[in-house]
C-alpha cells in the first residue's frame, strides 16, 4: 500500500523548521501581508525547489514495499493449480508487516502535490487531478497493455491457463493506491482551504478521529456501516501531514494560519510515541489482528479497508520520519540510489510484482523445483540468489517500460493567461 518549509524570510522559517526551534510568527497587530511577503510575479517564485526529505522517504517507501512483497512470496505448484501464499504468515513473520511504509508514501504524494500546487497556483482541483491522472495513466497502460499480451502468449508458450490467471490476478493489485492518490488530489484544494480556515491542528485532528468513529459505526451492532470511507480517510492523515509540512517550508499563508500546529522535536516525539500506543492499545482491545496488513486466515484485514489502528501507525510513523528529517535529507541529498529510485518510482511499484512472479515462475514451472519454505535455513540461503535474480528481472522492466513510455505523447500544460 506516496508517496513522500521571507522581514521574517522564507529561509528563516525553513531554519527554525528543520533545527526545531519555533518559526517566525506574524505580528499579532499586523497586517498578514506584513508576516507572509508578498510573492514575486517572476517565473521563479512558482518553481519551488526539490525537498530531498521528501524524495528521500519517497524512495525509501518505495524500496520497502518491493522487498517486503519479494519476501512474502510463498508459491507451490502441484501440476495443476498454482497455489500462492503469504510468507510473513508464518510465526512471527507478521512482525515485519509493521515495517510496511504506506503512511510514508501518501506523506510524500501529499507534499509533492503542495509544492506542485505552488508551481500552478489557483488551478482548479479538477484540473489539478486530472492532469496528474494522465500522468499516471501513460505507464498504467503501458503495464497493463503487456499484461494484456502476456495473458494470450504465456498459454501459447505451454504455461498453464491456470497459473497465469492466478497470478493475472494478484499484480494489478497496488494499483489501489493510484486510485486513492487521485482521491486525494482531487480533494487537495479544500484540504488547503481547511487548513487556511480552521488550522492544521483541528483539521488533522478532525481527520483522526474520522476513522475511529467509521470502525466504532462498522463493527457496532447497532449500525451496519462498511468500512469502505476508511479507504480514503485513514490515507488523508498521512497526505494532510505532507500538505502541511510542504507549506511550512513554503512559508505559504496555510503556514501562518496553520501555526498552532508547531512540530517540534518535543511535539514530534509525543506524536511518534502517542501514535504508536494507540495502535497498540486499538490492536489490543479492538477486534483487529496484530498484523498491519491482510493475512490468510484472519476475519479481518488492517488494510483493506485500512482500520483505525493504521491511523495510530500513520501518526507514529510520519512524527518518527520528520524527527530525522535532516539526516534523511542529507543522505537523500547525494544518493545515487534516491535519484534513480525516484525517477522509477511509478515503473518500480507497477513492475515489482511482475518481477516476483517472473523468477518464480521459472523456478516453479520452468526448472520443476520447489521453493524453499519460508523461513528456513534453505529460505534463507537461497535469499541473495533470490533477489538478487528478482532485482535483474526488475531493472530489465523498468528499463523496457521507460522505453516504452517515452513513445507515448505527453500531456502539455497550457501556459498561464
Amino acid at each position: 500500500m506516496s508517496t513522500v518549509l521571507p522581514a521574517p524570510s522564507r529561509e528563516a522559517n525553513t531554519l527554525a523548521l528543520t533545527t526545531g526551534a519555533r518559526p517566525v510568527r506574524p505580528s499579532p497587530t499586523g497586517a498578514r501581508a506584513a508576516a507572509v511577503p508578498a510573492a514575486p510575479t517572476s517565473p521563479a517564485r512558482t518553481r519551488a525547489r526539490r525537498d530531498p526529505f521528501v524524495d528521500g522517504v519517497r524512495a525509501v517507501g518505495i524500496l520497502l514495499v518491493v522487498a517486503l512483497h519479494w519476501l512474502m512470496v510463498e508459491a507451490t505448484w502441484d501440476g495443476e493449480t498454482l497455489v500462492v501464499g503469504n510468507a510473513l504468515a508464518h510465526g512471527g513473520a507478521w512482525l515485519l508487516t509493521w515495517l510496511q511504509p504506506l503512511p510514508l508514501l501518501f506523506f510524500a504524494a501529499g507534499a509533492a502535490a503542495r509544492y506542485d500546487l505552488d508551481r500552478h497556483p489557483g488551478e482548479p482541483g479538477w484540473r489539478f487531478a486530472g492532469v496528474r491522472l494522465l500522468r499516471m495513466a501513460r505507464p498504467v497502460a503501458v503495464f497493463a497493455g503487456v499484461w494484456a499480451l502476456l495473458l494470450a502468449a504465456l498459454p501459447w508458450f505451454g504455461v498453464p491457463a491456470g497459473a497465469v490467471d492466478r497470478v493475472a490476478r494478484i499484480v494489478p493489485q497496488p494499483l489501489w493506491f493510484l486510485g486513492v492518490q487521485i482521491g486525494l488530489l482531487a480533494l487537495t484544494p479544500v484540504l488547503l482551504r481547511a487548513l487556511r480556515r480552521w488550522g492544521a491542528a483541528r483539521v488533522l485532528l478532525v481527520a483522526a478521529a474520522l476513522p475511529v468513529l467509521v470502525d466504532l459505526l462498522r463493527f457496532s451492532d447497532e449500525v451496519a456501516l462498511p468500512g469502505a470511507p476508511n479507504v480514503l480517510l485513514v490515507w488523508a492523515v498521512p497526505y494532510l501531514g505532507g500538505l502541511v509540512y510542504a507549506a511550512r517550508r513554503l512559508g505559504t499563508p496555510e503556514d501562518v494560519t496553520a501555526r498552532d500546529l508547531v512540530p517540534e522535536r518535543t511535539v514530534l516525539t509525543l506524536l511518534a510515541l502517542g501514535g504508536l500506543a494507540a495502535t497498540v492499545l486499538l490492536l489490543a482491545v479492538g477486534p483487529y489482528p496484530w498484523s498491519l496488513i491482510g493475512m490468510p486466515g484472519d476475519a479481518i484485514s488492517n488494510l483493506a479497508p485500512p482500520t483505525a489502528p493504521v491511523v495510530g501507525f500513520a501518526v507514529a510513523q510520519v512524527a518518527a520520519a520528520l524527527l530525522v528529517r535532516d539526516a534523511v535529507a542529507r543522505w537523500a541529498a547525494g544518493s545515487r540510489l534516491v535519484r534513480w529510485a525516484g525517477a522509477r518510482s511509478m515503473a518500480l511499484y507497477l513492475w515489482h510484482l511482475t518481477a516476483m512472479f517472473a523468477v518464480s515462475g521459472v523456478v516453479l514451472l520452468g526448472v520443476g523445483e520447489t521453493l524453499p519454505e519460508p523461513w528456513t535455513w534453505d529460505w534463507w540461503a537461497t535469499r541473495a540468489s533470490y533477489l538478487g535474480a528478482a532485482g535483474v528481472v526488475l531493472a530489465g522492466l523498468v528499463v523496457a517500460a521507460g522505453a516504452v513510455d517515452r513513445r507515448l505523447p505527453v500531456l502539455r500544460r497550457r501556459a498561464a493567461a
